[in-house]
């Protein structure tokens, strides 16, 4: 067994309420479980193993700063086994870090193993509550000091803190995790402002701007756990179980500033390294933040370097169903961004001028939408678009940007999601889910969910924040790689292109 403590999400809740359910007579609701998630004084856990949540537990911060313990159950199969006590822990550390001091709380007068495993923290009984619990079921009030806020050792069995480093374009990111789903800290420095100028990615720049950016920002990463773990300082590298980097696919000289340095920091800290694919990172993203994720399922993956449909049949395992046969969406959209004079990155703004857009105002082709295979065109209708905007320039027309926006994504979008449908139902993929920098895009996500959900798959789009490149997805994915013995010699080298197939 092996059990991860993490923060609640939304998607767990119809787990938790049905474990509330089965465990108390008067059950907290799941819309009462939706409520406490959205007030900020509030702190809510989950035990998870194997992706099942055998426990959860909830505190929040009173109004004179003192801490109560609102709900905390283990399933019945998992008692006896420590969790209890993990997620007690747990939430007597966060409402620490929320600014209390004591901590009190309410449990049956029946339940003396609850009542020992309170006292086992330092907490007393001070009272009685009648029948708080219902006719005959008194409640014994206690009351206790929470731990104080000093550094304290970081190895404990809420599972091994790995370091992610990742520079595969013109983002150089850190972010420290503890066991696949704690993120105590994502940093991102972004290079867009210097790129700008020249309309898009120059390598040798990227290449320089990580030299000069990584230090800095893996040293902010690691202040920042330290914060999250409450240490008097940052965490040391000592402290680590694991380093982990973007090793493929990407700009070459982008990922050897980054894979130089994390060699770097195993050699010298005798940490196992653990090597990432990029591609791998933008499906554990969602992966990390939902965790109704599971295989098998189907992920289309979209960005400025690729778009690509993978199948995942197992944990680990990835078939390309089908790639771009040229230009990736993200490549496409800054395209036709640039030619209409809107900037770099042109993309997002593009997206935003189709929201004001008649998407049915020009019938560009939809190539390859049905081709019968997976492959992706967008070359063909980057040059529809030119060729619109070159006749209505010729006949003095003013072009409507927002209608042109909205028709060319539109256009986009109808392609993949009809081939993101097709490889679902012929899969039988159980979830769907959306990576790289185009799962930003809103139509693309609402309407691959509205096209999707009714087939009864669980469709995942992860957060705007884990749409981009960033570190955190990367440490997801090396949390797998690592519990499955996967390591990166120090003789490795990175590599530009890098299929999924050949993980």
């Amino acid at each position: 067994m092996s059990v991860t403590i993490r923060r609640l999400a939304e998607t767990d809740i119809p787990l938790v309420a049905a474990l509330e359910a089965e465990t108390f007579p008067d059950p907290w609701t799941a819309k009462m479980f939706v409520e406490e998630l959205s007030q900020a004084s509030r702190a809510w856990f989950v035990a998870e193993d194997d992706g099942l949540v055998v426990g959860y537990g909830g505190t929040a911060i009173l109004a004179d700063d003192d801490a109560h313990i609102m709900n905390l159950a283990v399933a019945p199969a998992h008692r006896s086994q420590g969790i209890g006590r993990r997620l007690l822990d747990t939430l007597m550390r966060a409402a620490s870090e929320l600014g209390a001091q004591r901590v009190t709380l309410e449990v049956r007068a029946e339940n003396p193993v609850a009542t020992a495993l309170y006292e086992s923290v330092g907490l007393e009984s001070v009272g009685i509550r009648p029948e708080y619990y219902g006719p005959g079921r008194d409640a014994i009030i206690m009351w206790g000091d929470l731990p104080d806020a000093e550094r304290r050792p970081v190895a404990d069995d809420s599972g091994e803190l790995i370091l992610a480093i990742e520079s595969s374009c013109d983002e150089t990111a850190a972010a420290v995790m503890r066991g696949g789903r704690d993120l105590l800290a994502n940093v991102v420095a972004s290079q867009i402002d210097f790129h700008a100028r020249f309309g898009g990615v120059v390598p040798e720049i990227a290449s320089r701007k990580h030299t000069e950016a990584i230090v800095g920002v893996v040293d902010e990463a690691m202040e920042q756990a330290g914060e999250a773990l409450r240490l008097d300082g940052p965490l040391s590298f000592s402290e680590l179980d694991a380093i982990a980097v973007t090793d493929r696919p990407g700009l070459i000289g982008a990922l050897v500033v980054g894979v130089a340095y994390a060699k770097g920091l195993a050699m010298a800290t005798g940490k196992p390294l653990v090597g990432v694919n990029h591609l791998e990172g933008h499906i554990f993203a969602n992966v990390f933040a939902d965790p109704a994720v599971k295989p098998p399922l189907v992920a289309l993956l979209v960005s400025g370097g690729h778009t690509s449909l993978v199948h995942m049949p197992e944990w680990g395992v990835y078939r390309t169903l089908g790639e771009t046969l040229d230009d990736a969406a993200g490549e496409a959209f800054d395209k036709v961004a640039k030619v209409l004079g809107l900037g770099y990155p042109g993309g997002p703004i593009l997206s935003k001028l189709a929201e004001k857009g008649d998407p049915a105002a020009i019938n560009f082709p939809r190539a390859m939408m049905k081709s019968g295979d997976y492959a992706f065109s967008l070359s063909g209708l980057k040059t529809a678009v030119l060729t619109h905007i070159r006749h209505e320039e010729q006949a003095g027309r003013e072009i409507d940007v927002p209608d042109l926006a909205a028709s060319f994504q539109q256009a986009v979008i109808d392609v993949q999601v009809a081939k993101a449908v097709r490889a679902v139902e012929e899969t039988g993929a159980v979830a769907f889910c959306l990576g790289g920098g185009v799962a930003a895009n809103h139509a693309l996500r609402e309407a691959l969910t509205a096209a999707i959900e009714p087939l009864g798959v669980h469709v995942s789009v992860p957060p705007m924040s884990l749409c981009t490149d960033n570190a955190a997805m990367i440490a997801a994915a090396a949390h797998y790689r690592y519990v499955h013995g996967e390591r990166l010699g120090l003789d490795a080298e990175p590599s530009a292109r890098g299929p999924l197939d050949t993980l």
